[in-house]
């Protein structure tokens, strides 16, 4: 049975698509068997795949309302053993259609347990805000993986995030797990970089990934070319990055408890300056 992990952050700009994306196709290139599902109406991780939304036919919206059946969504990317199920701009629409159906928290959820058993993972892009999508894509996991990027901004929206976990946790009865954060757009040289990191480790309540993920002009470009980085420059840092993450993530399987005492954040989290 598969462990399905949500990629959120309620800010946008973090490297939630970049995480989707590249870590799924190391997933698949350690041997995994790997579903990525595009949950966000922007449809990047459908675009960085080599898929045009505007052009989809059928999407995770049809899947999701049973309009069609997993097999006509699901695709295969070019990496064996890694598929996804696009998104598409329709998906949007799902906000005002469902907001009077009852359980409307479940139609994700629904849809992956038809499925999720043909993968060791599925990873979960979600779009950057907190609406019914999001809740949908955390009712969906067991776990959510958190990218923060390594600017102070980034730590602020962390809290309330935490607390929308905690949310589904009490009021839905769903336990919810934090897989751990991971700090992206990392750069050693900048000591704002060094102090959020610091800050982060120092005073989030559950696991950060040892593995922080740079800036790099590479993970940048491979989407304009349709490739995860494995396939653009599997000699990048970025790429060797996240095949560090994938290792981290797959040693969990065993060595990990990923559910702590006490999720409350630190109240000292975030405050720190830099001079």
């Amino acid at each position: 049975m598969a462990r399905v992990i949500s990629i959120c952050n309620q800010k946008g700009g973090v490297g939630k698509t970049t995480t989707s994306v590249n870590l799924g196709a190391y997933l698949a290139a350690l041997g995994r068997r790997v579903l990525l599902v595009d949950f966000d109406p922007q449809a990047n991780a459908s675009s960085a795949l080599g898929l045009n939304p505007a052009a989809t036919d059928l999407s995770i919206y049809h899947g999701i309302i049973n309009a069609a059946p997993p097999e006509h969504i699901v695709r295969p990317t070019m990496l064996f053993n890694f598929h996804f199920t696009p998104a598409a701009p329709h998906l949007a629409g799902a906000l005002v259609e469902f907001v009077n159906l009852p359980e409307r928290e479940y139609f994700l959820r629904k849809f992956l347990n038809r499925i999720r058993h043909e993968y060791d993972y599925v990873l979960i892009d979600l779009p950057p805000s907190l609406s019914l999508l999001t809740v949908n894509g955390l009712v969906a996991s067991d776990e959510v993986l958190i990218p923060v990027q390594a600017e102070y901004y980034s730590l602020e929206g962390l809290g309330q995030l935490l607390e929308t976990v905690e949310l589904i946790r009490v009021n839905l009865r769903h336990s919810l797990s934090v897989a751990g954060a991971l700090v992206t757009m990392y750069n050693k040289n900048e000591k704002l970089s060094r102090e959020v990191s610091k800050n982060l480790r120092r005073n989030f309540p559950y696991l950060v990934f040892k593995t922080e993920i740079p800036r790099s002009v590479a993970l940048a470009e491979a989407p304009s070319f349709s490739k995860p980085i494995i396939l653009y420059k599997p000699d990048s840092i970025g790429a060797i990055a996240y095949k560090n993450l994938a290792e981290e993530l797959i040693a969990q399987e065993q060595s990990f408890d990923r559910v702590p005492e006490h999720g409350l954040i630190s109240k000292d989290f975030g405050n720190f300056n830099v001079i």
